[in-house]
């Protein structure tokens, strides 16, 4: 089994959250990176952006596919991992640390309650 830590929230479409005061640092899991493949190309969002809970952040290029990502979690883009342009494999070699994708600060932490736990999420995976 992956490893999906328990300090994260996840969504059924395969982000994930850490919220650390009012700032959320949005990835995606480590079952997304084994599912998408090698990754070749990461589009991400502008500084600044105003993003509502579910909206599409960006894309994920792969070289089996092209996937969207979306936010968990609504408010502004503060930080896109621009390290990603030059090394997009990070997000498959440390999903949940380098390969972070986007930083927003909350506008309403209550959305939380639409994520899933780590126990959540795997028992969603296994269904």
């Amino acid at each position: 089994m992956a490893n999906y830590p328990d300090d994260l929230r996840y969504t059924d479409d395969h982000e994930y959250v850490r919220l650390e005061g009012e700032i959320a640092t949005i990835g995606i899991t480590s079952f997304a990176v084994n599912q998408l493949g090698d990754i070749v190309f990461v589009e991400l969002p502008r500084v600044g952006t105003e993003v509502s809970q579910g909206e599409e952040l960006g894309t994920i290029e792969s070289v089996k596919a092209v996937a969207e990502f979306y936010t968990p979690i609504g408010g502004t883009v503060i930080e896109s991992n621009t390290t990603l342009e030059d090394s997009p494999e990070l997000i498959s070699d440390d999903p949940y640390g380098e390969g972070w994708l986007v930083k927003i600060r909350v506008n309403n932490s209550i959305e939380l309650e639409n994520t899933l736990s780590a126990d959540e999420y795997q028992n969603y995976l296994r269904e």
